[in-house]
């Protein structure tokens, strides 16, 4: 995408600095908008997240963005993906080559392509002020940003989307998700021979682990010097199972996730003693000798709209949060930046007409991916209603079904 300039002058203010955030302000810059971030945590948000998976889309978006790597460069590339039985043999195996890549390595391309004038840290949003020529973020330190869009990518707790549209709020699924990274190093020779080349399931009753190698410090991508990612679906009931998980070190109960340092050693001990009793050999040394493991309550979010007003819009989680089992969290968003981008700069001088064409080509987009996230977690539900759920529960149980399904983006086309 080549940078224009006929939007020159015009100003995004975009609350939230992560990923969807990052691309907004890449791919607006590269239309001729000025863009600027500003993000509610005060530190660098490098060290945070586990593992992506990548999707045609993805790359898409980072072409565009200018972010001119090869795919080797993005993350680690994998033939194949396979299931092992509890006794650690192999019950399948199918070829899927893809490039899983780490939050941390991703959200260093992007942030490295964007001046640090442009990244402003500790401002949390208290409200927007929309008036007919501007919109006005005030944040709580007391200052404030002017612009002619404000844009929400603030993540499935959006204080964007929690002023205009209260009424989408995120709803539990009844169950969560251990997640970790652990150094490929670290792991023994069987375990790295079965996990570390591989897309790798294992099919506990009524449970999922799934892990995938990624990049390691530096960067790294040789084996011996990356990162296993692991994400362990469980059930969790909200008034018992979840309520235990969620109470920290002093007793407090989270609503629906916690700090990974405030949950307390015997949740943790408890999580490793079960991985010890379900899991192949090989998984259960990956959650041993993983050292800080953090707990994902999984959750869906359907907003009714994307754009909030007359000079505000939401993307990413702020607007549509599917489960994990799609792995197109990160895809979505930047899909939605770059149609946000596409439309203003289609309509330069006609905001309202951009927004609309953004929103006509991103909600369908965003319901289709949420709807798809829950099929793919049918077999994780406590209760099924329908004869359809209770068929899709069966066929994403069977170990073919969830080497083909699992975070692949063919269904979009169907």
């Amino acid at each position: 995408m080549a940078i224009r300039t006929g939007s020159a002058g015009r100003r995004a203010i975009i609350v939230g600095g992560s990923l969807g955030g990052l691309f907004a302000a890449l791919l607006l810059r590269r239309v001729g908008w000025q863009a600027e971030i500003y993000e509610r945590v005060g530190a660098e948000l490098s060290g945070r997240g586990a593992g992506i998976v990548t999707h045609a889309e993805l790359f898409d978006a980072l072409e565009r963005a200018g972010i001119e790597r090869g795919r080797a460069e993005i993350g680690v590339a994998v033939a194949g993906r396979r299931v092992l039985a509890r006794d650690g043999s192999i019950l399948a195996e199918r070829a899927l080559p893809q490039v899983l890549t780490a939050w941390g390595h991703l959200y260093t391309l992007l942030r490295r392509a964007l001046p640090d004038s442009c990244y402003h840290r500790a401002r949390g949003l208290v409200r927007v002020e929309e008036g007919p020529e501007a919109v006005t973020a005030h944040f709580a330190d007391g200052s404030t940003a002017r612009g002619d869009l404000l844009i929400g990518a603030d993540g499935i707790g959006s204080a964007v989307r929690a002023q205009f549209a209260a009424e989408a709020a995120p709803l539990y699924a009844g169950y969560v998700a251990w997640r970790g990274l652990v150094e490929e190093a670290d792991l023994s020779g069987e375990t790295r021979a079965a996990l570390c080349d591989h897309f790798c399931f294992a099919l506990p009753p009524g449970e999922q682990i799934l892990g995938y190698p990624v990049a390691g410090a530096g960067d790294a991508t040789v084996p011996g010097r990356r990162r296993f990612n692991f994400v362990w679906y469980r059930p969790a009931a909200p008034e018992t199972g979840l309520r235990t998980l969620l109470t920290d070190l002093d007793g407090v109960t989270h609503p629906l996730s916690i700090p990974p340092n405030r949950i307390r050693p015997e949740v943790t001990a408890a999580m490793r003693r079960d991985a010890r009793r379900l899991l192949a050999p090989a998984f259960a040394e990956v959650v041993e000798r993983t050292a800080q493991p953090f707990l994902q309550a999984i959750q869906d979010l359907e907003t009714p709209r994307m754009v909030l007003g007359r000079r505000a819009v939401i993307l990413g989680d702020a607007a549509f949060v599917a489960r994990p089992h799609v792995g197109m969290g990160v895809t979505k968003a930047a899909g939605d930046a770059r149609a946000l981008a596409e439309a203003l700069d289609a309509h330069p001088h006609d905001l309202a007409a951009a927004l609309g064409q953004f929103e006509r080509a991103r909600l369908a987009p965003g319901r289709a991916v949420v709807r798809r996230a829950r099929e793919l977690g049918a077999f994780m539900q406590a209760q099924l209603l329908t004869p359809r759920e209770r068929a899709l529960a069966e066929r994403h149980r069977a170990p073919e079904a969830v080497m083909a399904e699992t975070a692949v983006a063919t269904w979009l086309a169907a």
